[in-house]
């Protein structure tokens, strides 16, 4: 395998090397001369605004879009103002920031999205340099006017526009300058000469480098890390000084003896690593430096750019695209000549293997000697991660394949997810999908971000495979993808609605968790209101169906779904929206053909708009409702004239409705009203309002007994109830002496118990006692016994014979009950029970 290090390069005590990924597949007649170039990080696209090659012609600048193998993917003349930086989102949207302080924003194909201004002051200055960063809170952009201030966004999607302080003695633009995050907030760092400044929102602070060669006159360059831990300056004198971006410790510094400053200086460092490393690139020349004194060397063909990666350096030119890195140590202790490496052994061992040698033993026993087959097969699963060649790949997965049998108990969980992310790496990594992960880069992105990726540029069936490849659940992997699909589809104005409903239908069938609503939406925003409610069929659920509807003004279709779905708080949503949509003559007439809104309606407007209900039952003719409507408005009108007018109204409407009965009840009602109004007015008591029951309650209760004798008549007032109202009433009052001229006037219709039973509600038993003998034999027992006379409940019960009645009498016997009488009490119900 001596040819997998022929192109390592030793720094220190590391190894770097530079791995081709692509022969570029786009043809640029001048390669990258006079382009303005940007590409997106975790080999991200690259997007090329190329210049007319004649400045003098009236040709327009061409903006470009490709994959990072090349591929076109978008292309347009570029017809907006100057553009001073391009740059990438985190979501591969492309920023055009112009000279004027405009920030335009694409997709990957193209498509304008929609754009942002940086500021008035921005437009007054013009705009000198630009720079997009990445940070914890999204893409930001950070731009130096004319005016040499700056202004910064650390998140364009919820744009909040900072205008940072003055730079002491800075005329212009500085010489140069980055942007760092730091304590959870974003900073600017600058060079005015040999001076450095840290810019926040409130200061503008001097910092000194630890250690930075004293022949240095100006800071050129500077480049922050991936992760912005670590800092980069180069200066004048070709020194490039490396430490941490606080200024609180120096790495190293390496002089490179080239004095010119450089086109680009990017970070080479690996996550984990101990070896700072930076590269910088002039125009042939790329240096790679360390914190030893050497330096690699590489002479560069054609005009290139460098892109800073998490564990590398992406190197895109006008025909090739390539990666360089430090080597892995997994990778270094396996490859590496005269390795002894329990990785390198397992490795030639398994050559031997294939080759039927018996060397392969020898091999295998010096590893199990040393107990170290456990971190062999680690290694090589390792390694395989890290190198891009599949032959490579899979050279070092059969040897840790072969390791794995010779042990018990090795957990086969590494190796099975290495061989998954190795398939899924090298579908993505493909010429025609153009995305040159690294096995670091996939981890720290996550399969749901890759998958996002693929379906922002409609690799939809490759999406799906890797889903399913994978088992990502259905609702995060293969729905989620679909429905994407599904949303674009619906955009292809080409097609007919017909045509591109079916085709959504068939293919999304009965997949879990998407939303026909969400891709009918999608449908109506692109003006296809049609293929909107066609897709709206197939959303099972009513509460996402009626929503866009009535977005859609479908108001009709929507009442009719709500109606469908049976939910009572939908139908109510709809009626709501089309009475404050429509006029109040349609809206009612819409009402009327649906009976069950209607309904809903009705019960509504019976709690909260009683005057709408009033006209509901006009338009329907529904005098019943009507009557009823108008009976209970009378209940709340306090002045007696406003409450008969309303009670005629109901007979009106009861009459109409021809229901006898209760025009009948309604006008006895009216009688009773006026009847009270005249003893309010003669006897001045307070009346009004109360029902006949009351009414003559409160008369007998005040000694008006001829006016409650009359009511009594004129009512026709049963004379059962209105004994019981008289007897009540009488009791409460203590009036005995008129209780028994009232019982003596003529035959109780109620019977004389209740006179019994009232007097001693009111503890008077000496008049309960007048009425026991007017009580029927039947009611007897139950006389004396509530007067308490316990002899004479015996003497009926016996003279009854009633076994029923002696047992109760005896249960409300005491201890202290004369025994004579009980004797006689179970004679008797034993001789009734004989009976």
């Amino acid at each position: 395998m001596a040819f997998i290090t022929a192109n390592w390069n030793p720094l220190g005590e590391a190894f770097y090397r530079k791995i081709e990924l692509y022969e570029m597949g786009w043809s640029l007649r001048d390669g990258l001369k006079e382009c303005l170039v940007a590409a997106a990080p975790y080999g991200g696209p690259i997007a090329l605004l190329r210049q007319p090659q004649r400045p003098s012609s009236s040709a327009r600048p061409q903006l470009e879009i490709y994959s990072s193998s090349g591929v076109n993917m978008a292309s347009f003349p570029w017809k907006s103002g100057p553009v001073r930086q391009l740059g990438w989102t985190v979501c591969d949207d492309l920023l055009c920031i112009q000279e004027d302080g405009t920030v335009l924003i694409y997709d990957l194909f193209g498509a304008f999205k929609r754009h942002f201004s940086m500021g008035n002051e921005v437009v007054q200055n013009q705009v000198l340099e630009a720079k997009v960063f990445h940070s914890p809170y999204g893409t930001g952009v950070a731009i130096v006017t004319g005016a040499s201030r700056f202004t910064l966004a650390t998140n364009i999607d919820d744009l909040k526009l900072r205008r940072l302080p003055e730079v002491p003695g800075l005329q212009g633009a500085p010489s140069c300058w980055a942007v760092l995050t730091q304590d959870r907030q974003t900073k600017v760092l600058l060079a005015n000469g040999a001076d450095l400044y840290i810019l926040d929102n409130t200061s503008c602070t001097p910092v000194t480098p630890p250690g930075l060669s004293p022949q240095a006159c100006s800071i050129v360059n500077m480049a922050v890390s991936f992760s912005y831990k670590y800092l980069a300056l180069f200066t004048d004198s070709g020194h490039l000084w490396m430490g941490s971006a606080n200024f609180k410790d120096k790495l190293s510094e390496v002089d490179t003896k080239v004095r010119t400053p450089p086109k680009q200086m990017v970070w080479c460092r690996r996550p984990k690593s101990q070896q700072p490393s930076v590269v910088i690139m002039w125009d042939r020349l790329l240096l790679v430096a360390g914190e030893c004194t050497d330096t690699i060397q590489y002479t560069l063909d054609e005009e290139s750019v460098c892109v800073a990666e998490l564990d590398g350096v992406r190197i895109v030119g006008g025909s090739r695209h390539e990666l360089l890195q430090e080597v892995p140590s997994a990778c270094q202790d396996i490859f590496k000549i005269a390795s002894m490496a329990p990785g390198a052994l397992l490795l030639e061992a398994h050559k031997e293997y294939e080759k039927s040698s018996q060397k392969a033993d020898e091999y295998l026993r010096e590893i199990k000697e040393q107990s170290v087959l456990g971190e062999a097969v680690r290694q090589c699963v390792e390694a395989a991660g890290y190198e891009h060649e599949p032959e490579t790949q899979k050279t070092l997965l059969r040897a840790a394949s072969f390791g794995k049998c010779f042990l018990s108990n090795y957990p086969p969980e590494p190796f099975v997810s290495m061989c998954r992310d190795l398939k899924v790496l090298n579908s993505v990594r493909d010429y025609t999908v153009g995305i040159p992960l690294t096995h670091t880069q996939y981890k720290q992105m996550t399969v749901q971000v890759l998958i996002d990726r693929l379906v922002y540029r409609k690799l939809y069936p490759l999406a799906i495979e890797i889903c399913r490849y994978l088992k990502t659940p259905e609702y995060q992997g293969v729905s989620r993808v679909l429905k994407h699909w599904a949303c674009c589809k619906v955009q292809q104005k080409e097609e007919p609605d017909e045509s591109i409903a079916h085709a959504v239908s068939v293919k999304l069938g009965e997949a879990a968790g998407i939303s026909y609503s969400e891709i009918a939406a999608r449908a109506y925003e692109c003006g296809r209101t049609e293929l909107a409610i066609k897709l709206l069929e197939f959303e099972p659920r009513s509460g996402e169906q009626v929503p866009l509807l009535l977005k859609m003004k479908r108001s009709q279709l929507a009442l009719s779904k709500a109606i469908e779905s049976g939910d009572t708080d939908l139908v109510y949503t709809v009626v709501t929206y089309l009475k404050n949509e429509m006029n109040r003559g349609d809206f009612f007439m819409t009402l009327r053909n649906q009976p069950v809104a209607l309904s809903l309606y009705r019960q509504f407007c019976k709690h909260q708009e009683q005057d709408t209900l009033k006209d509901l039952f006009n338009q329907d003719d529904d005098h019943q409702e009507l009557g009823n409507f108008y009976v209970k408005a009378s209940y709340k009108e306090k002045k007696l004239e406003a409450r008969l007018s309303l009670l005629q109204s109901a007979v009106d409407e009861y009459n109409k409705a021809r229901n006898e009965f209760a025009a009948k009840a309604t006008e006895e009602e009216m009688k009773l009203l006026r009847f009270q109004r005249r003893l309010d007015e003669e006897k001045g008591e307070a009346l009004l309002g109360l029902s006949l029951q009351e009414t003559l309650h409160a008369l007998l209760t005040s000694n008006f007994h001829k006016q409650a004798e009359q009511l009594y008549r004129d009512f026709r007032v049963p004379d059962k109830r209105y004994w019981w109202l008289k007897l009540t009433a009488l009791a409460e009052k203590d009036d005995w002496e008129e209780m028994e001229k009232f019982a003596k006037s003529k035959k109780s219709p109620i019977g004389y118990l209740p006179f019994v039973e009232v007097c001693v509600k009111q503890h008077n038993k000496y008049e309960a006692k007048k009425y026991v003998s007017k009580v029927t034999p039947e009611q007897k027992v139950k006389a004396h016994l509530a007067i308490g006379d316990l002899e004479g409940a015996a003497e009926a019960a016996i003279e009854r014979r009633s076994e029923g009645e002696i047992s109760t009498v005896l249960s409300r016997c005491s201890p202290t009950t004369d025994r004579a009488l009980l004797e006689r009490l179970n004679r008797a119900r034993s001789t009734a029970a004989k009976k």
